[in-house]
């Protein structure tokens, strides 16, 4: 039989095996990641760590890549065209996936399942399909190469991340408080806006900040749908990398890891906030 040391010593030897292990997987995920920032700082048009870079001479690295992004009304363009679509296709696809949540939480709602299983499948079926079937649909409608077609896609494809999210927060939610607020003679909507609002608020602002996410960095819904005065940052981005292989492309995805990341950070805040909310403590 074991003595206890030398059981604290297979536990804390598993324990630093598992973590070298997590580690060694996280670092070759992210690896191909963060090479991307400081190649985005060349000097040189090139793709590839330079002898001058690797000895750290300050004449290798430079900020032109960056003000390349300013200076061409192309990235402008698609930079505006991302936060214009991305933001008129997040506010629908908040309000429309708040209110399905609102009403797959009722268990008296028939066909509960299935529903829940037809608002989730722009999330499930290949993305290829959505756009393929999205492209014909819209095409008929006279919506294609429109900014309307785009958004209109976009919905589609964020309304789900909103159902699932605020669908998790409702389900610690406590519906005896609207119970007691309708029973002291509250109206339906003043209940929902000073009692189920602010309850729900964060799992809300992380469903937008995901459907946000998902319609800022589309690429083959964009690829079918778009035109040239449609294209968005990362069509913008392919076009770069067929037509004209540039480091400012590195630039343009070193500011966007920079901005999903900060995304990242505002959701996980968000999702310890309603955790404490709804009081459940997190190690």
């Amino acid at each position: 039989m074991l003595s206890p040391s030398n059981l604290n010593l297979i536990r804390n030897s598993w324990r630093f095996i598992l973590n070298l292990f997590c580690g060694l997987v996280l670092l070759f995920l992210i690896l191909p990641i963060l090479i991307i920032i400081p190649l985005s700082f060349n000097a040189e048009p090139y793709f590839t760590f330079t002898r001058d870079m690797l000895t750290f001479e300050s004449s290798a690295w430079s900020l032109r890549w960056y003000q390349d992004i300013l200076g061409n009304p192309q990235w402008l363009h698609a930079i505006r065209n991302s936060f214009i679509i991305g933001i008129a296709s997040t506010i629908p696809a908040t309000v429309l996936g708040t209110l399905a949540a609102l009403g797959l939480s009722r268990s008296q709602m028939p066909l509960r399942a299935t529903i829940m299983g037809i608002l989730l499948s722009p999330m499930i079926v290949p993305i290829i399909i959505s756009a393929t079937g999205m492209y014909f649909f819209y095409s008929r409608m006279g919506l294609s190469q429109t900014y309307v077609g785009i958004i209109l896609s976009h919905i589609a494809l964020g309304a789900p991340f909103v159902v699932v999210t605020v669908s998790a927060t409702l389900s610690g939610f406590d519906y005896n408080l609207m119970r007691a607020a309708s029973s002291l003679g509250s109206p339906p909507l003043h209940t929902f806006l000073r009692v189920v609002a602010p309850l729900i608020a964060p799992g809300v602002i992380s469903g937008a900040l995901f459907a946000f996410i998902t319609s800022f960095d589309e690429i083959v819904v964009v690829l079918f749908m778009a035109g040239f005065e449609q294209r968005t940052i990362p069509r913008q981005m392919w076009s770069g990398i067929r037509e004209q292989i540039s480091p400012t492309i590195l630039a343009v995805a070193t500011m966007l890891i920079i901005f999903t990341v900060s995304l990242m950070l505002i959701l996980e805040l968000l999702r310890r906030r309603n955790e404490r909310m709804r009081g459940i403590v997190t190690s």
